[in-house]
């Protein structure tokens, strides 16, 4: 079948309140519009038109490398021109399916008998019967049950009204007849758009078959049309992703507090509890704990790592049975190797932890290479920015850092070597010794604290 798929996606999406073209706005962390390519990709080897109007500049270079084919709608006149555009690039011989980049959820199983009744030479409408079918356009019936017309609500009398069977809007037919029927449609009605639905009529009339297609997953077939509706469908989302989680092996403590906006890969016998937020690119491994209230994005955790609630980790590498958190945050270009503790309110940013090293409390280590078995103690800063340039601390095998130490970049802590607390180190420290830096300490006998005065 020489398929040809047509994306709707000029419209403004008034009720949005946004600058941001609708078909741009985010669900699961991917525009809207990246949904429907997406879906229309798994047709193997489908031509896909998408047609832009609003914001037209700023969807092309949102979809640089699409390899889609882009037609402009330069004046918004309703569905039925919007595919009229299209159509000049699309051959008398193939079968068009059209989709819409506001509609994120469709499932390509659920078009694809579309797709066979138009390349029989028929007409494909997916139909619905929501409890509430206000907004959308009714299917009208011949005696017999064939599909008559669809009428839309505005122009619907209010017997057709009552009508619970509703236009999803999603169509497919063969393109010569399609292009045909497109020509002749007109702009009367109350909206004075020409309407894709009327291309129903025109097929009847022309004694081609209109049959219909109904679908009982409802969350499929809804457009999104201003915050709220966007608001529910990701919630439609995420479960979606949550019960393919789950189907893998993943347990999620609470399913419908969970958020995976980009691709997760995991092993066996990963729990991940509620309000957990995954990004990007998103690898886990064996018997990965993760605690509430954590975001992940683009990391790869080895096995058996625990990362208690409240953790933010970013492009890095978490190594095997790694213990981090509560309350840490390891931002990009960082890898802990195996057997690595990393406490609570600690950040570290662009330093490799070698194995069995410990950031247990308050510290913040950036630009840092940090040997193996190194212990830091609670309240340490690398001091790696002088307020131009960014310089890296260097901290050997079996160091210790007493806590409250400051280590001035750029500088070396020798292997085995001990800081004292509270030091202040500018200098390198050499190889297992002590290296402190501490004012003598003095008692003054008989001081008074001042007291106000009454």
């Amino acid at each position: 079948m020489n398929l040809c798929i047509v994306i709707l996606a000029a419209g403004k999406g008034t009720r949005m309140r946004s600058d941001l073209p609708k078909v741009l706005h985010s669900l699961g962390g991917q525009p809207l519009l990246s949904h429907a390519m997406a879906t229309a990709r798994q047709f193997s080897d489908a031509m896909i038109h998408v047609v832009i109007g609003h914001g037209a500049e700023r969807i092309r270079e949102t979809f640089s490398d699409a390899g889609v084919q882009w037609v402009e709608q330069t004046e918004q006149l309703g569905t039925g021109h919007a595919v009229a555009q299209a159509m000049a690039g699309i051959p008398d011989d193939a079968t068009v399916l059209v989709m819409y980049g506001d509609v994120p959820l469709i499932r390509q199983s659920t078009l694809a008998p579309l797709c066979d009744i138009a390349g029989q030479g028929f007409v494909g409408v997916l139909t619905a019967e929501p409890d509430d079918p206000t907004g959308y356009g009714r299917i009208l019936h011949h005696a017999d049950g064939s599909i008559s017309g669809i009428v839309e609500e505005k122009d619907a009398t209010p017997s057709e009204k009552t009508i619970r069977e509703i236009n999803t809007g999603f169509i497919a037919a063969p393109a010569a007849k399609l292009r045909r029927w497109i020509d002749a449609l007109d702009n009367n009605n109350s909206q004075g758009e020409y309407y894709l639905t009327d291309v129903v009529a025109r097929a009847v009339a022309d004694g081609v078959s209109v049959r219909g297609l109904s679908t009982d997953s409802i969350e499929e077939v809804l457009g999104i049309n201003d915050r709220m509706q966007l608001a529910a469908q990701e919630r439609c989302f995420q479960y979606r992703r949550a019960v393919e989680c789950m189907r893998d092996g993943i347990t999620l403590i609470d399913p419908a507090r969970f958020d995976l906006r980009g691709k997760l890969q995991a092993g066996e016998d990963v729990i991940i509890d509620i309000n957990a937020v995954l990004e990007g690119n998103v690898c886990l491994g064996n018997r990965v704990m993760i605690g509430p209230n954590v975001v992940l994005s683009n990391v790869t955790i080895g096995d058996d790592v625990t990362i208690l609630a409240n953790c933010v980790i970013e492009d890095a590498e978490i190594g095997n049975a790694a213990r981090i958190g509560p309350f840490a945050r390891i931002r990009p270009e960082t890898r802990l190797a195996d057997n690595t503790h990393v406490g609570n309110f600690v950040e570290i940013k662009k330093s490799d932890i070698g194995k069995g090293s410990k950031v247990n409390h308050l510290s913040y280590i950036g630009d840092t290479t940090v040997g193996m078995d190194v212990n830091i103690g609670a309240g340490t800063i690398t001091c790696n920015y002088d307020g131009a340039n960014k310089h890296r601390t260097v901290i050997g095998d079996n160091a210790f850092i007493g806590s409250d130490t400051q280590l001035v970049a750029p500088v070396k802590v020798g292997v085995g070597a001990t800081i004292g607390a509270g030091s202040t180190i500018t200098r390198d420290a050499p190889d297992g010794e002590l290296t402190l830096s501490r004012c003598e300490q003095k008692t003054r006998s008989g001081w008074q604290r001042p007291v106000k005065k009454k």
